[in-house]
């Protein structure tokens, strides 16, 4: 890992650690979907301005990129996106980070049924700690007066669809620059998050709060701006399993993060917070 994917894994881990408890704020006076297909239509056209100054194209050519948007597109920003939101409306933000980061177990769990990666022992103890972590979720949240099991399949669902799309994205034969591709990833996904959620929801109304303007910028900006950008490179330019697992301390930072936000973590979550630790870190090592 060079200098610079490493200070880009440093910046992805801060600002996706803050927007677990960022998008709980957002949550609070706009519904799911609508939220997230909002700042992803922002986001979308925030970089087409930014890198069509920049002198790069920002229009897929010809049917493979096209196909290469819908693809990988579908998985990665659509499933990822559209599910952990919907996760999080249940859950805590820390807890829903949680579950969010098992997406690094799964991802080399595809590579091992589908693309003859070996199952090495430390997969199996990564295995473990991942069920371990969940059980744990699940007991505190059917153990809560008020809780949401449900939401912990929300998140294991988004957590697969970004696996696969993180493993797709890695054998993926690309002719397209990777910031076309974010580019219309987010603005293809917002789409039909949007027409979702005209159908689930209530259309917002946008007498919104000072904060709620912030968090909307935040997201736009900083989650669907430069950080996709960073993501999308490492996940192009280094194995699935290292760019999956690089990002071992956001879970950490969410939960931290969550307390400015009066979301205490439970001792359930401390434990499974250390157990999806050792999960992507047992994968993280060098491989038997």
């Amino acid at each position: 890992m060079t200098r610079r994917q490493l200070i880009g894994l440093i910046l992805l881990t801060l600002v996706w650690g803050l927007n677990w408890p960022v998008m709980k704020l957002g949550l609070r006076e706009m519904s799911p979907l609508w939220f997230r297909s909002t700042t992803m239509a922002a986001g979308a056209m925030a970089l087409a301005a930014y890198y069509w100054r920049q002198g790069i194209p920002v229009l897929p050519r010809g049917l493979n990129q096209w196909r290469s948007v819908v693809v990988l597109g579908l998985p990665n920003v659509a499933g990822w996106h559209g599910l952990s939101i919907i996760g999080i409306s249940y859950l805590p933000a820390g807890r829903a980070a949680i579950l969010g980061f098992t997406m690094p177990v799964f991802t080399v769990l595809l590579a091992v049924f589908f693309y003859g990666q070996r199952f090495t022992h430390r997969l199996v103890v990564a295995v473990t700690a991942v069920l371990l972590a969940i059980v744990l979720l699940l007991w505190n949240e059917l153990s809560a007066l008020a809780g949401s099991p449900i939401g912990i399949a929300w998140m294991q669902g988004a957590a697969f669809c970004w696996a696969l799309g993180t493993v797709w994205m890695e054998r993926a034969k690309l002719t397209i620059a990777p910031e076309t591709l974010v580019i219309w990833m987010l603005g293809a996904s917002s789409v039909v998050l949007m027409l979702i959620a005209d159908v689930l929801e209530p259309e917002p109304h946008w007498h919104l709060s000072a904060a709620m303007w912030g968090v909307l910028l935040w997201s736009a900006f900083l989650n669907y701006g430069a950080s996709q950008v960073i993501w999308f490179a490492l996940a192009r330019d280094l194995p699935a399993s290292t760019s999956a697992m690089g990002i071992t301390a956001v879970p950490i930072v969410s939960v931290l993060s969550s307390t400015l936000i009066g979301e205490w973590p439970s001792w359930q979550d401390a434990l499974a917070m250390v157990c999806v630790v050792i999960a992507i870190s047992a994968v993280l090592l060098r491989r038997d």
